[in-house]
């Protein structure tokens, strides 16, 4: 991970960044707006199952299993293809998410492994959940950016273990959004990279408070906002430029934003009695 100038508190270093703040406070707003609904007050429960079968289905898509969200809804095996297995990988990550919120803090390269370990399951036994070694290919086709070397990735997961083990001053969304472009320039696993990324930014956004009971999935909104726009915000998060990380941010609220959107658009269809 690149930063502007060299601080006690990086994070909060990114969250000065031109830009920063609005998104911020944008993000804020339309979390604050899904959360004062009414129907929240009644039917959280069924807003976080909805929020986590939507958010799975978009970090799928984002990994090229672009399914309707009906056929996600109405499977229940998900063995057969690869499109398949990537769905159901997407699915187990959003509920393992909220089982680790609390190891977090505390241990976040054992929460990554676990991640890595529920995406890949049924792979092969000596790839699955550690960081890949020198000389490991990396199955990830829609992540084409040059992929550093085993010594890199160890040495700056340590580096991100370490930031967040410290805690930050920075918002919860620069929190978020740094965990996940750091995990996808990094690539850390032999597979399911961008599943557990996205996951991680989930369980960053949840455990910080910014939407504890989850109903802001910003997959929702990476996956609306399209793989070309994801990839070109990637682009600016490697950069490590101060421009660069502030488009990732920024792109990174605007998915948090449509995430919030979505489910305040479900609370609307349960009022209405349409879903």
């Amino acid at each position: 991970m690149s930063t502007p100038g060299a601080t006690a508190d990086p994070l909060a270093t990114l969250g000065s960044l031109p830009g920063v703040a609005e998104s911020v406070e944008s993000v804020r707003k339309a979390v604050d707006r899904v959360y004062g609904h009414r129907v929240m007050r009644r039917r959280s429960t069924e807003i976080t199952a909805e929020a986590a079968l939507r958010g799975a289905r978009g970090s799928a898509a984002l990994s090229g299993s672009d399914w309707a969200l009906e056929e996600v809804r109405r499977r229940t095996d998900f063995r057969g293809d690869d499109d398949a297995r990537v769905v159901g990988a997407a699915l187990r990550l959003t509920a393992e998410a909220g089982q680790l919120l609390s190891i977090w803090r505390q241990s976040p390269l054992r929460v990554l492994a676990r991640l890595h370990l529920v995406a890949a399951a049924g792979g092969s036994a000596d790839d699955i959940g550690r960081p890949r070694q020198e000389g490991e290919q990396v199955d990830e086709p829609l992540v084409e950016l040059p992929l550093p070397g085993a010594a890199e990735v160890h040495g700056r997961l340590e580096g991100l273990a370490g930031l967040v083990i410290a805690g930050s001053a920075a918002p919860a969304l620069v929190t978020a959004a740094i965990v996940h472009g750091e995990l996808l320039a990094l690539r850390p696993f032999t597979s399911r990279n961008g599943l557990v990324a996205r996951t991680a930014e989930r369980v960053v956004l949840v455990g910080s408070g910014l939407d504890p009971k989850s109903v802001c999935p910003a997959e929702v909104g990476h996956a609306e906002l399209g793989r070309a726009a994801y990839l070109a915000a990637l682009d600016g998060y490697v950069s490590g430029t101060p421009d660069g990380m502030a488009a990732w941010i920024a792109h990174c609220a605007r998915a948090v934003e449509l995430g919030a959107r979505e489910s305040t658009a479900v609370c609307e269809a349960l009022q209405r009695g349409a879903a």
